[in-house]
């Protein structure tokens, strides 16, 4: 495959097979640093292929073999891996530059690294001040037990500071100030760290963890939620559709699972069976037209893309968070679906939706902004369209490196 541009077709517009998903980027991540502190206790089955996984296991190993040499750890565009490692690595013995892509080195880590400071992280910024690359002198000596942080900016900082805390000589007590943003994510870290015997505390907007070991545990990561979401864009856009998703759970720990809730609204049921989870096109649309994505904001360019296919003028907030990803992802949405004549446009923190002007090009072709969600929300429109381009699709890599393949086995034709 050509590393510019993918050409994408679907002749017959229906959709119909099983798709065996990689495992759960987010709950890999969040139990490679598990097992990294377990000191041996906890296993991990069903790890993620995602490059991002495989990037932060491969620095996790760099720093246990540091010694006392500078190690510097380039993570590239991986974001969890930063947030996870600007905490782990004070743990460490041994010092660190941990960097990353230029974007990295533009998403802020400012908060973060505060929270840290003030518990006694030694902790530097190697260019501007409040991002990466980082400096991180090991070996924390604990100063205080007790941190604020900021609910309303990324949950991955609060995920970051929890999973350390019970290996703090103190333990950690973490007040959260305003609201939290991405609670299932949060939720999700301190059940994973239950898993591995870690008992915790959480009432109003405190969370305490004592200072406590891991007890002996396998961890297994479910199929990824985000993943799942591009197969339910399918689903909604294809004239016939019936997909089976193995091993999805119906009471899952990802906030992700939202997916089957926000999908009825737009025609796609879900059906939990005993080979998998089922999708079938309802032939049913509702006529709900807000959408909040403050507890999944990954699923916001999935959900505006169909709706803008389907030409549903809806509304939807809780998009802040987006602009620190992996791109702009609200002006990266804004210009692309501007290609078939749909506007996104912005009155406060709510955006509306406006599909009056939609049309369908011969060929329409979706630049990615090095962001792996752009690639996968815009590729399900070769159901709608003749022809879409998807520039630089190895970006796909990041979460769901077996993207293309799964697409090609279920009618998708592929040109590089």
């Amino acid at each position: 495959m050509a590393e510019d541009k993918l050409i994408l077709t679907h002749q017959s517009k229906t959709i119909k097979g099983t798709v065996q998903l990689t495992g759960s980027k987010s709950e890999s991540n969040r139990a490679l640093i598990i097992r990294a502190l377990s000191q041996g206790a906890v296993r991990v089955e069903n790890l993620s292929e995602a490059a991002d996984t495989v990037s932060l296991e491969a620095a996790l190993q760099q720093a246990a073999t540091a010694g006392s040499k500078l190690c510097s750890i380039d993570i590239g565009p991986a974001g969890t891996a930063m947030r996870f490692l600007t905490s782990y690595l004070n743990l460490q013995q041994g010092n660190f530059i941990l960097t990353g892509t230029e974007r990295m080195q533009q998403r802020p880590i400012g908060i973060l690294v505060d929270a840290l400071k003030s518990i006694g992280a030694d902790i530097h910024y190697e260019k501007k001040a409040g991002y990466p690359p980082l400096k991180i002198e090991g070996g924390m000596i604990q100063s205080k037990a007790e941190v604020a942080i900021q609910g309303n900016i990324s949950s991955q900082y609060i995920s970051s500071l929890l999973l350390v805390a019970s290996s703090l000589k103190k333990g950690l007590t973490l007040h959260i100030q305003g609201e939290l943003t991405s609670r299932p994510y949060v939720t999700m870290t301190l059940e994973m760290l239950k898993e591995a015997g870690i008992s915790y505390t959480f009432t109003d907007q405190q969370i305490q963890i004592a200072k406590q070991p891991f007890q002996a545990a396998t961890i297994y990561v479910e199929p990824d939620w985000s993943a799942a979401s591009y197969w339910y864009a399918m689903v909604a856009l294809a004239q016939e559709a019936h997909i089976v998703l193995p091993g999805l759970k119906q009471h899952s720990l990802q906030g992700d699972f939202a997916i089957t809730e926000i999908m009825k609204h737009f025609g796609v049921t879900s059906t939990f069976e005993t080979d998998g989870l089922h999708l079938r096109k309802s032939g049913i649309s509702s006529q709900k037209s807000l959408f909040d994505f403050k507890e999944c904001p990954d699923l916001a360019q999935t959900v505006v893309v169909v709706a803008a296919a389907l030409r549903k003028d809806v509304s939807f907030t809780g998009l802040e968070t987006l602009k620190i990803k992996e791109t702009d992802r609200i002006l990266a949405l804004q210009q692309e679906i501007a290609k078939f004549g749909a506007q996104l446009l912005a009155d406060g923190e709510t955006y509306h939706l406006k599909t009056e002007q939609v049309f369908e090009p011969q060929s329409i072709t979706i630049q990615t902004y090095e962001d792996h969600r752009m690639a996968m929300a815009f590729a399900p429109l070769a159901l709608v369209f003749p022809e879409v381009i998807i520039e630089e699709p190895q970006v796909v890599d990041k979460s769901y490196p077996t993207f293309w393949k799964h697409l090609e086995a279920q009618g998708f034709h592929t040109q590089a």
